[in-house]
Protein backbone atom coordinates (compact mmCIF):
# COMPACT_ATOMS: atom_id res chain seq x y z
CA UNK A 1 0.00 0.00 0.00
CA UNK A 2 2.56 2.32 0.86
CA UNK A 3 4.64 1.49 -2.44
CA UNK A 4 0.90 2.49 -3.91
CA UNK A 5 0.98 5.72 -2.24
CA UNK A 6 4.67 6.69 -3.51
CA UNK A 7 4.27 5.63 -6.63
CA UNK A 8 1.00 7.99 -6.79
CA UNK A 9 2.91 10.72 -5.52
CA UNK A 10 5.68 10.43 -7.83
CA UNK A 11 3.70 10.65 -10.34
CA UNK A 12 1.41 13.61 -9.83
CA UNK A 13 4.74 15.81 -9.15
CA UNK A 14 5.76 14.44 -12.22
CA UNK A 15 2.96 15.58 -14.06
CA UNK A 16 2.74 18.56 -11.92
CA UNK A 17 6.27 19.62 -13.32
CA UNK A 18 5.51 18.96 -16.73
CA UNK A 19 2.12 20.83 -16.93
CA UNK A 20 4.15 24.09 -15.59
CA UNK A 21 6.93 23.53 -18.24
CA UNK A 22 3.95 23.63 -20.38
CA UNK A 23 2.48 26.87 -18.99
CA UNK A 24 5.93 28.23 -19.36
CA UNK A 25 5.79 28.43 -22.80
CA UNK A 26 5.57 31.99 -23.76
CA UNK A 27 2.62 33.57 -25.23
CA UNK A 28 4.36 36.39 -27.07
CA UNK A 29 7.60 35.20 -27.42
CA UNK A 30 10.41 37.71 -28.46
CA UNK A 31 13.81 37.79 -29.68
CA UNK A 32 15.82 41.58 -28.97
CA UNK A 33 18.76 42.07 -31.56
CA UNK A 34 20.94 44.58 -30.12
CA UNK A 35 21.54 46.11 -33.24
CA UNK A 36 19.99 47.50 -36.44
CA UNK A 37 18.26 45.30 -38.89
CA UNK A 38 20.97 43.49 -40.41
CA UNK A 39 24.20 41.81 -39.29
CA UNK A 40 25.13 39.52 -36.51
CA UNK A 41 22.51 39.97 -33.98
CA UNK A 42 19.56 39.94 -36.28
CA UNK A 43 20.61 36.43 -37.59
CA UNK A 44 20.92 34.91 -34.48
CA UNK A 45 17.50 36.40 -33.97
CA UNK A 46 16.29 35.03 -36.81
CA UNK A 47 18.00 31.42 -36.29
CA UNK A 48 16.13 31.08 -33.84
CA UNK A 49 12.87 32.70 -34.86
CA UNK A 50 13.17 30.22 -37.86
CA UNK A 51 14.43 27.25 -35.89
CA UNK A 52 11.73 27.08 -33.17
CA UNK A 53 8.77 28.03 -34.95
CA UNK A 54 9.75 25.22 -38.04
CA UNK A 55 10.22 22.89 -35.19
CA UNK A 56 7.26 23.45 -33.74
CA UNK A 57 8.82 24.41 -30.27
CA UNK A 58 6.87 27.43 -30.44
CA UNK A 59 3.01 27.82 -31.12
CA UNK A 60 3.29 31.33 -31.00
CA UNK A 61 4.72 33.49 -33.72
CA UNK A 62 8.13 34.68 -32.56
CA UNK A 63 8.56 38.89 -33.20
CA UNK A 64 12.17 40.20 -33.35
CA UNK A 65 12.68 43.09 -32.17
CA UNK A 66 15.81 45.65 -32.38
CA UNK A 67 17.78 47.90 -29.47
CA UNK A 68 20.85 49.58 -30.98
CA UNK A 69 23.01 51.24 -28.79
CA UNK A 70 26.46 50.33 -27.21
CA UNK A 71 27.57 47.23 -29.38
CA UNK A 72 24.96 45.64 -27.40
CA UNK A 73 25.64 47.73 -23.80
CA UNK A 74 21.93 49.51 -24.12
CA UNK A 75 19.99 45.64 -24.53
CA UNK A 76 21.84 44.04 -21.40
CA UNK A 77 21.29 47.72 -19.17
CA UNK A 78 17.91 48.22 -20.36
CA UNK A 79 17.20 43.92 -19.98
CA UNK A 80 18.24 43.85 -16.67
CA UNK A 81 17.17 47.71 -15.10
CA UNK A 82 13.84 47.53 -16.80
CA UNK A 83 12.36 44.05 -18.22
CA UNK A 84 14.23 41.64 -15.98
CA UNK A 85 11.17 39.21 -15.53
CA UNK A 86 9.94 39.28 -18.62
CA UNK A 87 9.65 35.21 -19.25
CA UNK A 88 8.85 35.40 -23.36
CA UNK A 89 11.78 37.66 -23.75
CA UNK A 90 15.58 36.12 -25.15
CA UNK A 91 18.32 38.56 -26.17
CA UNK A 92 20.79 37.88 -28.81
CA UNK A 93 24.46 37.77 -27.83
CA UNK A 94 27.61 37.43 -29.15
CA UNK A 95 31.47 36.52 -28.74
CA UNK A 96 31.85 40.63 -28.66
CA UNK A 97 29.32 41.35 -26.15
CA UNK A 98 32.13 39.25 -23.46
CA UNK A 99 34.69 41.38 -25.05
CA UNK A 100 32.78 44.22 -24.35
CA UNK A 101 31.87 42.72 -20.69
CA UNK A 102 35.58 42.42 -19.62
CA UNK A 103 36.08 46.12 -20.49
CA UNK A 104 33.57 48.01 -18.91
CA UNK A 105 31.68 49.14 -21.68
CA UNK A 106 28.53 47.52 -20.15
CA UNK A 107 28.12 49.79 -17.21
CA UNK A 108 28.19 48.47 -13.82
CA UNK A 109 26.51 45.35 -15.12
CA UNK A 110 28.83 42.29 -15.32
CA UNK A 111 28.70 38.28 -16.71
CA UNK A 112 26.68 37.51 -13.73
CA UNK A 113 23.89 39.61 -13.69
CA UNK A 114 21.96 37.86 -16.63
CA UNK A 115 20.81 33.96 -16.90
CA UNK A 116 22.97 32.86 -19.93
CA UNK A 117 20.09 30.40 -21.90
CA UNK A 118 22.11 28.75 -24.71
CA UNK A 119 25.26 29.20 -27.41
CA UNK A 120 23.50 27.98 -31.01
CA UNK A 121 26.35 28.33 -33.22
CA UNK A 122 30.18 30.20 -34.20
CA UNK A 123 32.04 32.13 -36.54
CA UNK A 124 36.41 32.13 -36.64
CA UNK A 125 38.17 34.78 -36.81
CA UNK A 126 39.97 34.87 -40.82
CA UNK A 127 42.81 36.77 -42.21
CA UNK A 128 42.12 37.88 -45.88
CA UNK A 129 44.15 39.46 -48.64
CA UNK A 130 43.41 39.62 -52.53
CA UNK A 131 44.25 36.83 -54.73
CA UNK A 132 46.85 38.93 -56.44
CA UNK A 133 48.83 40.13 -52.92
CA UNK A 134 52.33 39.62 -52.05
CA UNK A 135 51.50 37.97 -49.23
CA UNK A 136 50.70 35.27 -50.04
CA UNK A 137 50.96 32.74 -46.25
CA UNK A 138 50.18 34.32 -43.60
CA UNK A 139 54.27 34.21 -42.99
CA UNK A 140 54.75 36.17 -45.46
CA UNK A 141 52.30 38.89 -44.04
CA UNK A 142 53.80 39.25 -40.44
CA UNK A 143 57.34 38.97 -41.76
CA UNK A 144 56.28 41.88 -43.57
CA UNK A 145 54.23 43.80 -40.96
CA UNK A 146 57.81 42.90 -38.96
CA UNK A 147 60.31 44.49 -41.30
CA UNK A 148 57.97 47.60 -42.11
CA UNK A 149 55.14 48.24 -39.47
CA UNK A 150 54.23 51.46 -41.17
CA UNK A 151 53.85 49.77 -44.61
CA UNK A 152 51.41 47.03 -44.38
CA UNK A 153 47.32 48.16 -43.48
CA UNK A 154 44.74 46.39 -41.66
CA UNK A 155 41.23 47.09 -41.76
CA UNK A 156 37.90 45.70 -40.66
CA UNK A 157 34.44 46.04 -39.56
CA UNK A 158 35.53 47.76 -35.83
CA UNK A 159 37.27 50.67 -34.24
CA UNK A 160 40.15 50.50 -32.08
CA UNK A 161 39.51 48.04 -29.11
CA UNK A 162 36.18 45.86 -31.33
CA UNK A 163 36.84 42.36 -31.75
CA UNK A 164 37.45 42.67 -35.65
CA UNK A 165 40.36 45.46 -34.45
CA UNK A 166 41.24 42.60 -32.21
CA UNK A 167 42.30 40.12 -34.66
CA UNK A 168 44.24 42.32 -36.53
CA UNK A 169 45.82 43.32 -33.17
CA UNK A 170 46.90 39.99 -32.66
CA UNK A 171 48.64 39.34 -35.94
CA UNK A 172 50.45 42.61 -35.01
CA UNK A 173 51.36 41.13 -32.15
CA UNK A 174 52.77 37.75 -33.41
CA UNK A 175 55.08 40.64 -35.85
CA UNK A 176 56.77 41.72 -32.43
CA UNK A 177 54.46 44.88 -33.15
CA UNK A 178 53.04 47.43 -30.80
CA UNK A 179 49.12 46.86 -31.38
CA UNK A 180 48.94 50.41 -30.92
CA UNK A 181 50.79 51.45 -33.47
CA UNK A 182 49.95 49.02 -36.25
CA UNK A 183 48.20 50.88 -39.34
CA UNK A 184 44.32 50.33 -38.85
CA UNK A 185 41.76 51.71 -40.77
CA UNK A 186 38.14 51.17 -39.34
CA UNK A 187 35.13 50.72 -41.34
CA UNK A 188 31.36 50.37 -40.79
CA UNK A 189 30.97 47.10 -41.43
CA UNK A 190 32.44 43.93 -43.06
CA UNK A 191 31.29 44.81 -46.70
CA UNK A 192 32.92 47.86 -46.72
CA UNK A 193 35.97 46.82 -45.53
CA UNK A 194 36.00 43.90 -48.21
CA UNK A 195 35.48 46.80 -51.27
CA UNK A 196 38.68 48.25 -49.46
CA UNK A 197 40.61 45.16 -49.61
CA UNK A 198 39.43 45.17 -53.35
CA UNK A 199 40.74 48.69 -53.80
CA UNK A 200 44.00 47.86 -52.70
CA UNK A 201 43.11 50.80 -49.48
CA UNK A 202 44.12 48.21 -47.11
CA UNK A 203 46.28 45.33 -47.40
CA UNK A 204 44.62 42.48 -44.84
CA UNK A 205 41.03 42.23 -43.98
CA UNK A 206 40.67 40.61 -40.45
CA UNK A 207 36.77 39.51 -41.04
CA UNK A 208 35.30 36.21 -40.28
CA UNK A 209 35.19 32.60 -41.56
CA UNK A 210 31.51 32.72 -42.46
CA UNK A 211 31.84 35.43 -44.91
CA UNK A 212 34.53 34.77 -47.62
CA UNK A 213 32.76 31.76 -48.24
CA UNK A 214 31.10 33.23 -51.23
CA UNK A 215 34.12 35.60 -51.93
CA UNK A 216 36.07 32.67 -52.55
CA UNK A 217 33.92 30.96 -54.94
CA UNK A 218 35.17 33.96 -57.20
CA UNK A 219 38.66 33.75 -56.82
CA UNK A 220 39.17 37.55 -56.21
CA UNK A 221 40.12 37.06 -52.27
CA UNK A 222 42.66 34.65 -50.20
CA UNK A 223 42.52 33.24 -46.89
CA UNK A 224 45.66 33.00 -45.50
CA UNK A 225 44.47 31.63 -42.23
CA UNK A 226 41.69 30.51 -39.98
CA UNK A 227 41.92 31.72 -36.57
CA UNK A 228 40.35 28.40 -34.80
CA UNK A 229 41.95 25.42 -32.87
CA UNK A 230 41.14 23.17 -35.53
CA UNK A 231 40.60 23.58 -39.16
CA UNK A 232 36.91 23.46 -40.26
CA UNK A 233 34.59 21.68 -42.22
CA UNK A 234 33.05 22.17 -45.54
CA UNK A 235 34.02 24.63 -48.04
CA UNK A 236 37.05 26.29 -45.86
CA UNK A 237 38.33 22.32 -45.37
CA UNK A 238 41.81 23.42 -46.91
CA UNK A 239 42.06 26.83 -45.52
CA UNK A 240 45.23 26.08 -42.49
CA UNK A 241 44.78 27.78 -39.09
CA UNK A 242 46.98 30.40 -37.63
CA UNK A 243 47.71 27.58 -35.28
CA UNK A 244 49.05 25.07 -37.59
CA UNK A 245 51.58 28.04 -38.95
CA UNK A 246 53.17 28.34 -35.69
CA UNK A 247 51.03 31.33 -34.38
CA UNK A 248 49.11 31.17 -31.53
CA UNK A 249 46.48 33.11 -32.74
CA UNK A 250 42.54 31.91 -32.34
CA UNK A 251 39.21 33.90 -31.96
CA UNK A 252 36.22 32.44 -32.05
CA UNK A 253 33.01 33.75 -32.35
CA UNK A 254 29.87 32.29 -30.69
CA UNK A 255 26.49 33.61 -30.87
CA UNK A 256 23.37 32.52 -28.81
CA UNK A 257 20.77 33.99 -26.07
CA UNK A 258 20.12 35.19 -22.67
CA UNK A 259 17.51 35.97 -20.53
CA UNK A 260 16.69 38.69 -17.63
CA UNK A 261 18.27 37.92 -14.14
CA UNK A 262 14.45 37.42 -12.30
CA UNK A 263 13.19 35.25 -15.20
CA UNK A 264 11.12 32.66 -13.54
CA UNK A 265 13.15 29.08 -13.24
CA UNK A 266 9.88 27.65 -14.81
CA UNK A 267 10.19 29.82 -17.83
CA UNK A 268 13.52 29.21 -18.16
CA UNK A 269 13.80 25.48 -18.20
CA UNK A 270 10.90 25.96 -21.13
CA UNK A 271 13.31 27.64 -23.19
CA UNK A 272 15.95 25.52 -21.91
CA UNK A 273 14.54 22.33 -22.73
CA UNK A 274 13.58 23.62 -26.20
CA UNK A 275 16.58 25.07 -27.48
CA UNK A 276 18.49 21.73 -26.65
CA UNK A 277 15.52 19.51 -28.48
CA UNK A 278 16.61 22.22 -31.30
CA UNK A 279 19.86 21.97 -31.23
CA UNK A 280 20.39 18.00 -31.65
CA UNK A 281 18.16 18.09 -34.80
CA UNK A 282 19.95 17.87 -38.43
CA UNK A 283 17.31 20.39 -39.70
CA UNK A 284 18.64 23.14 -37.20
CA UNK A 285 22.18 22.00 -37.91
CA UNK A 286 21.32 22.61 -41.74
CA UNK A 287 19.96 25.57 -40.91
CA UNK A 288 22.64 27.15 -39.04
CA UNK A 289 24.44 25.85 -42.32
CA UNK A 290 22.34 28.07 -44.26
CA UNK A 291 23.44 31.28 -42.34
CA UNK A 292 26.57 30.51 -42.34
CA UNK A 293 27.86 29.43 -38.77
CA UNK A 294 29.41 26.46 -37.59
CA UNK A 295 28.19 24.17 -35.27
CA UNK A 296 28.77 25.42 -31.46
CA UNK A 297 26.19 24.13 -28.58
CA UNK A 298 26.02 25.05 -25.42
CA UNK A 299 23.47 25.68 -22.65
CA UNK A 300 22.45 26.28 -19.25
CA UNK A 301 25.31 25.64 -16.50
CA UNK A 302 27.86 24.85 -18.89
CA UNK A 303 27.05 28.05 -21.28
CA UNK A 304 27.70 30.12 -17.76
CA UNK A 305 30.87 28.89 -17.09
CA UNK A 306 32.16 29.03 -20.33
CA UNK A 307 30.96 32.53 -20.32
CA UNK A 308 32.86 33.42 -17.30
CA UNK A 309 36.23 32.20 -18.17
CA UNK A 310 35.62 33.75 -21.56
CA UNK A 311 35.13 37.35 -20.11
CA UNK A 312 38.35 36.50 -17.67
CA UNK A 313 40.42 35.74 -20.77
CA UNK A 314 39.46 38.49 -22.51
CA UNK A 315 40.08 41.13 -19.72
CA UNK A 316 43.65 39.57 -19.70
CA UNK A 317 44.21 39.51 -23.30
CA UNK A 318 42.66 43.45 -23.34
CA UNK A 319 45.47 44.38 -20.46
CA UNK A 320 47.90 42.58 -22.39
CA UNK A 321 46.82 44.72 -25.89
CA UNK A 322 46.82 47.80 -24.31
CA UNK A 323 42.89 48.49 -23.77
CA UNK A 324 42.27 50.08 -20.25
CA UNK A 325 38.86 49.00 -18.64
CA UNK A 326 35.86 52.36 -19.48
Amino acid sequence: MLKKTLVAAATAVAATLITGLAHAEPAKPECIAPAKPGGGFDLTCKLAQSGLQDAKLLNAPMRVTYMPGGIGAVAYNTVIANRPAEGGTIVAYSGGSFLNLAIGKFGKYTEDDVKWLAAVGADYGAIIVKADSPYQTLKDLIEATRKEPGKVVFGAGGSVGSQDWMKSALIAREAGVDPKSMRYVAFEGGGEAITALMGGHVHAYSGDASEVQGHLKGGRIKVLAILAQERLKGDLAGIPTAIEQGYNVDWTITRGFYMGPKVSDADYQWWLAAFEKLQASPEFDQLRTERGLFPYNLSGAKLTESVRKEVARYKVLATELGLTAQ
